[in-house]
């Protein structure tokens, strides 16, 4: 064989053991990141982080609730989380390995009560004394919400600011999906039930129950969503959490300014029409500051309410990770929700 023939085989035989060639930047060569959420209407914008953030494969993930978004993250099949600050003080009264590093969107809690329930909205006096007549009668008000999500602790916490004993003066029904509410409400199954958008604004609009009251005057305000993430993931891929947090602001000033683009994602991921979407933005405010002095009154009033069987105070400040949002924002921790 001549010697151009033989160099050229062994060229051709040296090019097929190495594979093709390929540019160094490839897509999935890029820092990987596996983010969590609860499909509702607080949640889903995050569908839209990987818009947001060119630099890292952020893979976006849907579960039901914010119990099965914190049991995958503490065991490690995703890298970050979206929860509620209730989520949070639970996984730290566990244990459990979190790091909180930005808030997401707050509100989304309405109380609505069953058409028949003899109760002007808004009236929390007459709720009060039908429900102290309901417990004389043996009969207590039979009250409904996703026990350990955000708008379960908002409603103990108005129901006590307004003098309804909770231990003592309702019996509580838990439903943890919340795209059951409307119909345990619609067959009488419950006199009472705080929901989660854009559920609850779902049960106004099929007239399943009628608004009572926004659940807000307690300590904890409006206060919902966390994104949290654990001490391994900021140790070991800390540029791509950069990058996801960055992303997750950006989102959360997109949606602030269209709503028409909520919207849409609100009734994409849910399956729900617009009407209900548009009429559930109505009650949420984007907010990726992590406002420490009201998660540590939800912490105590988890105490209180017997959620947690620790004081977890210093735990909710110390694992309070500002330095995210700080880089994305260009804004002090002060600024951020720090005390």
């Amino acid at each position: 064989m001549p010697l151009l023939s033989k160099l050229t085989t062994a060229l051709v035989v040296m090019a097929a053991c190495m594979g093709p060639l390929v540019p160094p930047a490839r897509a999935q060569d890029k820092p990987a990141i596996k983010l969590g959420y609860a499909k509702c209407a607080h949640c889903t914008p995050l569908v839209l982080t990987p818009d947001y953030a060119k630099d890292i494969a952020l893979d976006v993930v849907g579960f039901n609730t914010g119990n099965d978004v914190l049991t995958a993250l503490v065991s490690k099949s995703i890298d970050v989380a979206q929860v509620t600050y209730l989520h949070y003080a639970t996984a730290l009264d566990k244990g459990f390995d979190v790091v909180a590093i930005s808030g997401q969107v707050n509100g989304g809690s309405q109380m609505l009560v069953a058409n028949d329930l003899p109760v002007p909205e808004g009236d929390w006096a007459a709720l009060k004394a039908l429900a102290t007549k309901r417990k004389a009668e043996g009969k207590p008000l039979k009250v409904a919400a996703s026990r350990g999500n955000a708008q379960d602790i908002h409603m103990r916490g108005a129901f006590a600011t307004h003098g309804i004993d909770v231990q003592k003066d309702l019996e509580f029904v838990n439903i943890p999906n919340p795209s059951d509410h409307a119909p345990a409400l619609r067959r009488g199954e419950v006199d009472l039930i705080c929901s989660v958008e854009p559920f609850a604004t779902l049960i106004r609009q099929v007239g399943a129950g009628k608004f009572f009251a926004f659940p807000y005057d307690q300590a904890a305000g409006k206060l919902t969503n966390l994104i949290v993430t654990r001490s391994d993931v900021v140790a070991t891929k800390k540029a791509a959490l950069q990058s996801t947090v960055g992303a997750i602001v950006k989102v959360d000033d997109f949606i602030a300014a269209n709503h028409d683009a909520w919207v849409g994602v609100i009734t994409k991921v849910t399956g729900l029409d617009k009407a209900i979407a548009e009429g559930a933005i109505g009650n949420l405010e984007p907010d990726y500051r992590m406002h420490q002095k009201k998660a540590l009154a939800i912490a105590s009033m988890m105490r209180d309410l017997r959620y947690i069987g620790h004081d977890v105070s210093g735990a909710v400040v110390k694992n309070m990770d500002y330095s995210f949002l700080e880089a994305a924002t260009g804004k002090t921790k002060v600024e951020l929700g720090a005390e």
